[in-house]
């Protein structure tokens, strides 16, 4: 399991990051959790301090990324 930071979001509860496999965990409102695989440190750097979690989310994960549903 991926240790998650809650996050300030409409969308997003928490955001999570393991730098061994490269996988962004993402907690969205609904209680869904997904991991993104394959994602560099510097994108989930980028995620926790933008302005916007959910935006930068929609613009630079989703679509980007393998993603699998815990």
């Amino acid at each position: 399991m991926i240790d998650r930071s809650p996050v300030q979001s409409s969308n997003v509860t928490s955001v999570g990051y393991d730098p061994d496999s490269k996988t962004l965990a993402i907690e969205f409102k609904d209680g869904s959790v997904y991991h993104y695989h394959d994602v560099e440190s510097s994108t989930h750097e980028e995620l926790v301090s933008s302005k916007s979690v959910g935006k930068f989310i929609h613009s630079n994960i989703k679509g980007n990324y393998k993603h699998s549903k815990q």
